[in-house]
């Protein structure tokens, strides 16, 4: 994500989003990520946020890297246990074949459309054999900013799963759903879980 005024609102309401999305309930789908992560692996949260998943998954026993282009979010999720929190942005992800599993949360929907097949073959490549992404986005078509400011890219379910599959994922779980964001207006979403080949 380089969009300043989107970083900026993450930024200057850090606390104010913390306190909207924790203590974070049990989250099916983390833990359908979890169960599916190869044990002992790393793990990549991109797009961290306060920092509430990543410190789930160090709690599970995985030792993890979490990502934010706002400091104030940076800072929040240092404070967990476990987790190594660094300022960075979707760019700054050039690993070959480190991680087990690779988190973003409705993250990637900061990112500009034509970023984001870049973004997904950096991920694929970031991963080992056989490790598994899991991507959360807002559905819909074009981009806009919400009522806050933020720069979104919305993509078809269609979109999202021929991008994985163009870059060698195979999808083995979608959900779908609707939800009232940090800005207050309910969206559509989608959460797909996809697995790199382990040869």
């Amino acid at each position: 994500m380089s969009d300043a005024e989107t970083i900026a609102v993450y930024d200057k309401r850090a606390q104010d989003y913390a306190d909207r999305f924790s203590p974070l309930k049990e989250d099916r789908h983390l833990t359908a990520f979890i169960e599916k992560l190869p044990a002992a692996s790393p793990v990549l949260d991109l797009g961290c946020g306060p920092g509430n998943a990543a410190a789930r998954l160090a709690d599970a026993g995985f030792t993890v890297d979490a990502w934010d282009a706002a400091p104030g979010m940076v800072a929040m999720t240092a404070r967990h246990n476990g987790v190594t929190a660094r300022l960075a942005q979707f760019d700054d992800l050039d690993a070959t074949r480190h991680y087990g599993g690779i988190w973003a949360n409705f993250s990637l929907l900061h990112a500009p459309r034509a970023a984001f097949p870049c973004h997904i073959a950096a991920i694929s490549k970031a991963l080992r054999p056989g490790g598994v992404f899991h991507i959360g986005m807002k559905t819909g078509t074009d981009a806009d900013r919400d009522g806050l400011g933020r720069a979104y890219t919305y993509y078809s379910i269609a979109e999202l799963e021929d991008a994985l599959l163009q870059t060698g994922f195979t999808v083995i779980s979608q959900h779908t759903g609707q939800d009232a964001g940090f800005a207050g207006t309910v969206d559509p979403w989608v959460i797909l879980l996809a697995e790199k080949p382990s040869a």
